[in-house]
């Protein structure tokens, strides 16, 4: 989908076509990829009830349905709106943000293993969350601002040591997973120096998890959405051009370093904002783009269709870890990481027939 100016005409073809128009703006969009958005929108929203309803206090859907209307159960509106509602939605705010980012990242540097989790932005926001709560014993706003402040430190030593007359995608590939490897070196050095308490509740937050998410981490993770989804979604077009080669995209009049920037900035902050209040959910950044492609089978970044596949699969992903345990004490990062594991072995081996590797 793209925003572009356009006059104020509207008609019945435009609309066959996949244009609307309204005033000096026009909506230009694909059939199919609306409705894949619409088809993971109902099913993230069920794999949500489902979980909400799961646990000791067990509920039915039609159950926590009316809970949430305020006509539910005794003792139900505790469970539901202060224990389970807030986990739900970091589940989806968080895997929205994730699949946008990959999208964005992915289409940037044209490589399908150009996620922020492997080009090491996601690490640096974990590292920088790892020093608030090791060193500065933060709590969860200043946890924030240290995911923020390390995807960002992250992110410009990256940019900077890939830049060469611009930024070729294989190049911040590679720059970005060294910069991951000296990111996981930090990272265990903060682990031998903190006391038991913290290194035990930092491992267990480094490997993405949901349990006791509250109404403080909702906030964090909406807070990259609503302020950094705009800007993607507007961007939209240009990343598609960037897709052609920076020559291309010059030619057709967007700037490309200038554009690059902003896209990077924006798809680091939503990365950070993620890790911030789930922790690094493994490969959903790297599997939800992809998916979203085949889904749509439309070229381009499709980043909403990868939004809201990336909701879909952590909360999927909740709601496994819940059935296979009976409890919600298992970290979601232990399900995406294997799931994520199987699906890189088989996108290794789809580029290796491709001989794209």
């Amino acid at each position: 989908m793209s925003l572009v100016k356009d006059t104020p005409v509207r008609t019945r073809a435009e609309v066959r076509r996949g244009l609307l128009r309204t005033g000096r703006w026009s909506l230009r969009y694909g059939a199919r990829t609306l409705l894949v958005c619409v088809v993971l929108a109902v099913l993230t929203a069920g794999a949500m009830v489902l979980a909400i309803g799961n646990g000791t206090y067990e509920l039915s859907p039609p159950e926590v349905l009316s809970t949430l209307a305020g006509d539910g159960p005794p003792g139900a509106g505790f469970v539901v709106l202060d224990l389970r509602l807030p986990r739900a939605l970091v589940a989806a705010l968080v895997g929205f943000g994730l699949g946008m980012a990959g999208a964005v990242f992915q289409s940037l540097t044209r490589n399908p293993l150009g996620s922020p989790d492997v080009i090491g932005f996601g690490n640096g926001a974990s590292a920088g969350a790892l020093v608030a709560i090791i060193v500065l014993d933060a709590g969860a706003a200043r946890t924030a601002v240290g995911a923020v402040c390390g995807g960002a430190a992250t992110a410009a030593a990256v940019y900077l040591l890939a830049w060469k007359r611009g930024v070729h995608g294989y190049r911040l590939v590679l720059v970005g997973i060294g910069a991951s490897s000296v990111l996981g070196a930090a990272t265990s050095f903060l682990y031998l120096r903190a006391d038991i308490g913290k290194a035990a509740q930092a491992a267990a937050w480094t490997i993405g998890s949901l349990n006791a998410r509250d109404w403080n981490d909702v906030r964090v993770a909406a807070l990259g959405l609503v302020v950094l989804a705009p800007i993607v979604l507007a961007y939209g077009r240009r990343l598609t051009m960037l897709e052609m080669g920076d020559d291309s995209a010059a030619a057709l009049g967007v700037p490309p370093e200038r554009s690059r920037l902003v896209l990077l900035g924006a798809g680091t902050g939503l990365t950070a904002l993620a890790v911030a209040a789930a922790g690094p959910v493994p490969f959903v950044a790297m599997a939800a783009p992809q998916l979203a492609r085949r889904m749509t089978r439309a070229a381009g970044p499709n980043v909403l269709a990868a939004g809201w596949t990336g909701a879909f699969l952590v909360t999927a992903a909740d709601l496994v870890t819940q059935r296979l345990t009976g409890s919600a004490l298992l970290p979601v990062g232990v399900v995406t990481g294997v799931a994520g594991g199987a699906y890189l072995a088989w996108l290794l081996r789809a580029e290796r027939r491709g001989s794209r590797l």
